[in-house]
């Protein structure tokens, strides 16, 4: 059996699915069907490097071995896959800040921040803004 193309060997263009057929149970299913994996861009060779890579968890430097390339060409391999998959490879969003704790669960056991305040923010949403104003800046905390 082929490998479902991603993309029209005529003129690039999208592949729709119209057919699905069942061997075991001989039933066919018609309709339009879109190839989303995000996988199935990749070309067999990068398929293959992606195994290689999860098989050795990730380690470039095992990899080396393995398929008897430098560390160089392995990291390149790596960004030609990353980039097959849309990304960029080293530009990274920043992680949000994770949220002071500590801060937070003293504030909640000194009756500051209600439970479901204090949960919300232990999670890194944002707390419910409040406009300061002198009447309700006396024993505010900073969080």
């Amino acid at each position: 059996m082929l490998p479902l193309p991603t993309r029209s060997p005529f003129d690039g263009g999208p592949i729709i699915v119209t057919r699905y057929y069942c061997p075991d149970s001989d039933i066919v299913v018609k309709g339009e069907f879109e190839v989303t994996t995000p996988l199935a861009q990749l070309s067999e060779e990068q398929i293959n490097f992606v195994a290689t890579f999860v098989r050795n968890e990730g380690k470039l430097n095992r990899m080396e071995g393995e398929l008897g390339m430098s560390y160089p060409t392995i990291r390149s391999r790596l960004h030609e896959v990353i980039r097959a998959l849309g990304f960029e490879p080293g530009k990274e969003e920043a992680p949000p800040a994770p949220p002071d704790r500590r801060r937070i669960l003293e504030a909640l056991n000194k009756g500051d921040l209600s439970f479901d305040e204090a949960m919300d923010m232990l999670a890194g949403n944002k707390p419910d803004s409040v406009t300061a104003t002198p009447e309700n800046t006396e024993g505010a905390i900073n969080l």
